[in-house]
């Protein structure tokens, strides 16, 4: 995605084709490219600028002091991480941002996002209220995350994951976000064990799953709670 594209994005939405080119001086705009496996943000720095994803994807991941690590969100093309600590000055990053893969980031500052500079470009208030919804949206994804492992059974972790993708794909058919490794980490299970019980569940008619496809067959039952 360049940055011809900002329109199509959910920041940008809503502004007027050219517009958005325009008001990155006003941002304070800057476009870095990391490596696969880079870091672009780390545990207990603190940040003054959000990140938006240009290309590549980027894991948003908590890391223990044991290097274990669980998946918080993957960030695709397009969508934004480090706002909510950008917008608190000082504040310490308890997360982990890295490249899943090349990745192309435009970095935003937060004090030129959220005061109009003199110019008081007037697509700047429709910038807030996008960063808005999209602060809302991912609180929405948090709540997600702690109702997909609250159960205590893996069965019931993945059960209500999938069941999830589904409603929000609108078919039985999809692809998620994460290789098999990463979706064991974020729904805080043992890789081997999620391993055998998509296994189990293949076996017993309910799915069918190749690599990150999966395909619901039959309404679960025995879910784990």
């Amino acid at each position: 995605m360049g940055l011809a594209q900002l329109t199509e994005t959910a920041l940008f939405r809503g502004i007027a084709p050219g517009e958005a080119e325009k008001m990155l001086d006003c941002l304070g705009a800057e476009r870095r490219r990391y490596p696969k496996g880079a870091q672009i943000y780390r545990t207990g720095e603190t940040v003054s600028a959000l990140g938006m994803v240009l290309s590549g994807r980027a894991l948003i991941e908590s890391i223990d002091l044991w290097g274990s690590a669980a998946v918080l969100d993957s960030v695709g093309p397009g969508q934004i991480f480090g706002e909510a600590y950008a917008c608190v000055p000082g504040e310490p990053l308890m997360v982990d941002v890295t490249a899943a893969e090349a990745a192309e980031v435009l970095f935003l500052r937060m004090d030129r996002v959220l005061q109009t500079c003199a110019d008081a470009c007037g697509f700047h208030s429709r910038l807030i209220r996008n960063l808005l919804t999209i602060s809302a949206q991912k609180n929405l994804t948090l709540s997600r995350k702690i109702l997909h492992t609250s159960a205590k059974s893996i069965r019931g972790r993945l059960l209500s994951y999938l069941s999830d993708q589904a409603i929000h794909s609108g078919s039985r058919s999809f692809t998620i976000p994460f290789d098999r490794q990463r979706l064991a980490d974020y729904l805080n299970v043992d890789r081997s064990a999620l391993s055998n019980e998509l296994s189990k569940m293949r076996r017993e008619g309910l799915l069918r799953v190749r690599k990150n496809h999966f395909e619901l067959l039959d309404a679960a039952d025995g879910r784990g709670s």
